[in-house]
């Protein structure tokens, strides 16, 4: 006995498991997450090292490169970029998607651990930290005042906001840009150091001595116990001006020899709102949380908060980045909807019989709700591509219960009882249930298991499709046969809308089958048809643009500047600051925009990012692309520093940068800087490209110092002595530490700004000989003026420079990469190597795992397909629907103007399951008929002819559920809308083919295997007999 057997004979069981699986489904709903994309970025650990006043050379050679060393030898790593800047080493340590984030920092702490030995003993111990493929904000706020200065706007950001924020359930940490910690600054005087005296090494040396809270131990009585405490830190500036730093019988205090004042720790990068200093916060979650209940709850927060905040600041929202979630998903949601509601319009349309139509209905909420449980078993998400997959569900989940429905429809209208009828009719449709069920499964377990970035973006939407589709399966042999029983009636032919109606339909499957027949008599053109169909795929195929995700508007535009090397902060900030004037004046769209300056993130004081965002889109008249394009066109007239505007991508980081970013790797950074120019001209030519522009410059003004040596060990100076006398005077290095309101902040000490404006005033830094007296360096230095890298950057072990560029308008990513392949093929010489970073690396391995996991759907699909129906001639004719979806899903794509980019390809790998399974019907009916006696041809006929209303019906129910995303007109509907455009087209296509090729190459297929006298097409039932089939 069958299960569908069982369910028939007991309802009760097969209500009681479908209310299970709506349960279980419907309970796990609720403890989901929600966010706007899965993660897809990869594990990455940073290594962050300070080496206070060196510079890049120094740092690359005695930090990068050692610790560099050591990590290369980890397990899982993917690649290994660095970035060695003036008094910054930072090292990216990217792994597999497959490695554990927390294991792989722990790998790397101990790798770093035994590299320490090896770095300067001056050098701060290295930072590692783990960049969460989640650390990207959800909501982005800024703090400013008029009447206060920077330093108290940061500390109330931090005390107000960020200590409360934090404590919000599902926040991972809250995240201060431009943030100014206190520091004690102590600005020293040049002339008064020389006239009293003193070095800025005595200073520092002062201050450890005096600056010291030792633990003192206790005094104990007969009765009391009094521990002793010792108050020796100094705490505010008046004491640090007391600080005696040599008592000579007269004493020498701070305040002779210079100033302390308390002052922003970091001078150096900044964020700034239209000419206004601010702070930013940022809300960070942790992963796979539900990002609107935290910003809801933000919300109210705030309220609280911003009535206890000073009147004198002021707190907006810069941005809120759950927007985009709470529309994208809403939009999906509304697209559940109307698909669910086309769906039952078409099962209705067809079974013309309310009673039969809640049958497969039924099926649909069961199948959905059910596969929630999957989703949080599997520990996703609710997301986009989950709900996408959802709504492509809604049309699969009902094709197994109609596929049953129909077949036991069918007998109860030739007068066999229900409860017969749900038994045979079940027991015939068992198999092909399988099959179609096993095979839309094995379709989709190559992009569950695919590495890379396609597979982890598509993981959750295949667990949800095969889930569903499982369940599905599940439900048509267990509830649809038991409810067909109870619910369909023999005379429901006799209803007014069946009597209206059937003419119609029975008309079409007449005309389909004499067409049919027509067909069959010239079926030896099917083979032909199938190698052009073929042919014109490929062309379509090279023809389509390609991109690794169409662009959606996020209302966000991003301009990255770069001024001339060398510049200042104040320079970059000025210009940054017209920069955002021109914007507000120009775009009369923008919602707020802000300036990052300088070195987040470790950049130079000559690097910035202005962000501009726009009001929703349903507020202007304009999209973000038209935006952009003004942007662009705007940009030429800021000649104080080049600017590059950019789009965020759809997936991966909103902080990426432009989204052709090319490689060139050297052994030598000479090698490297021979061939930068040249292929650099060569970009800035290609049509395809724009704001073309290399993270490695070689033109930073440098102030090369040269110790006289004899000079020196005439003096009984050292060249330590030298390095650390400017060290300590310019670098701007820490010399202690002071508590204020019970935190811990750092004392620097430097000189002012007046004795460091020119080169010569370095020269009148003193440093004190063996004799005791204190000569000016430029006795035993000289200096040159030369220019070397502002940066030096790493590759894999290889120096790199990274050449990177925006898209011409009507290019995609694809031909950016192909335009920069050339230039490589025509400019770089042996040794030098190339490779992609960013977007460009992640198009090119989703275009490849997408390949690989189609071939391997086919190929799974027909090793199943050989086994089920234990033969290798069946499947070959049933996977030739899938050059016919392919042409299709390229067909469509080509002529609504879409792309070939990762959501596509997906569309295109879910048509090999789903036409399939109209093959395996027309295919496995034809096996029924010649079993029953009928000749091959005409066996494939009356096969093709009986499963020509369910396979319209199913199909047509696909199609129109992905319909509403393919006509998906919101903002952030561009990606899904590719899809829903390629599977769509594809199912179309093939449909109006394959029920005219399949049978047409089954036969061909199958007679030379067959009798003679099968050769014969017998005459249907109620027919005149027709013209012999040509050929036969």
């Amino acid at each position: 006995m069958t299960l569908a057997e069982t369910c028939i004979r007991r309802p009760v069981l097969a209500i009681v498991m479908s209310i299970a699986l709506v349960l279980i489904g419907g309970i796990a709903f609720f403890y989901l997450g929600v966010r706007e994309y899965p993660a897809v970025d990869p594990p990455v650990v940073t290594v962050t090292t300070t080496y206070a006043g060196a510079s890049p050379e120094v740092i690359d050679s005695q930090i990068t490169e050692p610790i560099e060393q050591s990590l290369a030898g980890i397990a899982g790593i993917k690649n290994i970029s660095s970035t060695s800047r003036e008094q910054t080493s930072s090292i990216r340590v990217e792994f597999d998607l497959s490695v554990d984030l927390d294991d792989a920092a722990n790998d790397v702490r101990d790798k770093v651990a035994q590299a320490i030995r090896r770095l300067p003993t001056d050098a701060d111990p290295p930072v590692v930290e783990k960049a969460d493929a989640d650390s990207v904000p959800i909501v982005f706020l800024t703090v400013y005042s008029d009447t206060k200065d920077i330093l108290e706007v940061s500390n109330i950001a931090n005390t107000f906001i960020k200590d409360r924020v934090q404590t919000i359930p599902g926040v991972s940490t809250v995240r201060i840009f431009g943030e100014k910690r206190y520091s004690m600054r102590l600005w020293l005087d040049a002339d008064k150091m020389a006239a009293h005296n003193v070095t800025p090494d005595e200073v520092r040396r002062a201050l450890e001595s005096q600056n010291v809270d030792l633990p003192a131990g206790s005094v104990e009585g007969d009765s009391i116990e009094l521990s002793v405490k010792t108050e020796g830190r100094l705490t505010k500036p008046e004491e640090f001006r007391n600080l005696t730093i040599r008592d000579d019988g007269h004493p020498i205090k701070l305040r002779d020899i210079g100033d302390a004042e308390l002052g922003p720790l970091n001078t150096r990068a900044g964020l700034r709102i239209v000419g206004r200093d601010a702070i930013g916060v940022a809300v960070i979650p942790q992963p796979n949380t539900n990002a609107i209940a935290i910003a809801d709850e933000f919300y109210e927060r705030m309220k609280a908060i911003e009535k206890e905040i000073p009147s004198d600041y002021q707190v907006e929202i810069g941005y809120d980045f759950t927007k985009s979630v709470r529309k994208s998903v809403l939009e999906v949601e509304e697209t559940l909807i109307l698909a669910f509601i086309l769906v039952a319009l078409v099962i209705f349309a067809f079974l013309r019989d309310w009673r039969a139509t809640i049958i497969p209905v039924i099926a649909i909420p069961v199948s959905i709700i059910a596969t929630f449980g999957l989703v949080w078993a599997f520990g996703f998400s609710i997301n986009v591509l989950t709900l996408v997959g959802i709504v492509l569900s809604i049309g699969l989940v009902c094709d197994d219960a109609i596929v049953v429905l129909e077949i036991i429809y069918t007998k109860i209208e030739h007068g066999m009882r229900p409860l017969a009828a749900a038994i045979e009719g079940s027991r015939e449709i068992y198999f092909a249930i399988i099959s179609t069920t096993i095979t839309l499964a094995v379709v989709f377990s190559p992009i569950m298991f695919t590495g890379g970035l396609t597979g982890r973006l598509f993981r959750e939407f295949a667990v949800v499709v095969v889930g569903s589709v499982l369940i599905s399966g599940f439900v048509a042999v267990t509830l649809s046969p038991m409810m067909s029983r109870y619910l369909l009636r023999q005379d429901a032919s006799e209803a007014w809308l069946y009597r209206v109606t059937e003419p119609f339909f029975g008309g079409m499957t007449r005309l389909y089958e004499r067409t049919l027949r027509a067909f069959m008599r010239v079926r030896v053109l099917a083979p032909v048809i199938i190698v052009l169909i073929i042919a014109w795929t490929v062309k379509l195929y090279v023809g389509l643009p390609q991109e690794l995700a169409p662009l959606e508007d996020r209302s966000n535009v991003r301009i990255n500047t770069r001024g001339p090397e060398g510049t200042t902060y104040a320079y970059t900030e000025h210009q940054l600051d017209q920069l955002a004037t021109w914007v507000n004046d120009e775009i009369p769209e923008t919602y707020r925009t802000y300036s990052i300056i300088g070195g987040f993130g470790g950049q130079g004081t000559n690097t910035g990012t202005q962000n501009v965002y726009l009001v929703d889109p349903e507020q202007r008249g304009r999209s973000q692309e038209q935006i952009f394009q003004q942007i662009s066109k705007g940009m030429g007239q800021f000649t104080g520093v080049s600017a590059f505007p950019a789009q965020p991508p759809t997936i991966g980081s909103r902080q990426a940068g432009q989204p052709v970013q090319y490689v060139l790797k050297a052994q030598t950074l000479d090698r490297l800087s021979e061939v930068l120019p040249k292929f650099l001209e060569q970009a800035r030519q290609r049509p395809e490209i724009r704001f073309v522009d290399s993270d490695l410059k070689l033109n930073r003004p440098q102030l090369s110092m040269t110790v006289d040596r004899a000079k020196a060990d005439e003096l009984g100076v050292s060249v330590l002595d030298v390095a650390r006398a400017l060290q300590l005077g310019l670098g701007g290095v820490r010399y202690g530490y002071f508590i204020r309101e019970g935190k811990q902040y750092e004392v620097i000490g430097q000189l002012m700004r007046d004795d460091r404006d020119d080169p010569s005033d370095i020269g009148r830094l003193g440093i004190r000989t063996k004799n005791g007296e204190i000569v000016p360096l430029d006795t035993l230095t000289q200096h040159d003026d030369t220019a070397g890298p502002g940066s030096l950057f790493r590759f894999d072990r290889y120096v790199s420079a990274t050449v990177s560029a925006g898209l011409s308008p009507g290019y995609t990513l694809g031909d950016g990469i192909r335009a920069m392949d050339q230039i490589a093929a025509e400019t770089l010489p042996e040794g030098v190597t190339t490779g992609l970073a960013g977007e460009a690396r992640d198009y090119a391995e989703s275009a490849s795992s997408a390949s690989v996991a189609f071939v391997l759907a086919v190929v799974l699909i027909f090793l199943v397909l050989a086994a089920l129906f234990e033969s290798f001639r069946d499947p070959v004719v049933i996977l030739m629907t899938v050059p016919l979806a392919a042409a299709g899903a390229l067909a469509a794509l080509h002529y609504t103007h879409q792309s070939l980019n990762v959501f596509s390809r997906i569309g295109i790998i879910m048509l090999v399951g789903l036409v399939t399974k109209n093959g395996i019907l027309v295919v496995e009916f034809a096996n029924h008929k010649r079993q029953e006696g009928l000749t091959l041809v005409e066996a494939c006929i009356q096969g093709a002819a009986a499963r020509f209303r369910p396979i319209l019906m199913t199909s047509l129910a696909t199609v129109l559920g992905v319909l509403p995303i393919a006509l998906s007109l919101g903002g952030a509907a561009g990606s899904r809308r590719s899809l829903g455009i390629a599977v769509a087209g594809g199912l179309t296509f093939a449909l109006v083919l394959t029920l005219y090729l399949v049978p047409a190459i089954h036969s061909l297929f199958a007679r030379k295997h067959a009798k003679v006298e099968e050769d014969e097409v017998a005459p249907p039932v109620g027919h005149a007999d027709p013209a012999p089939v040509a050929g036969e």
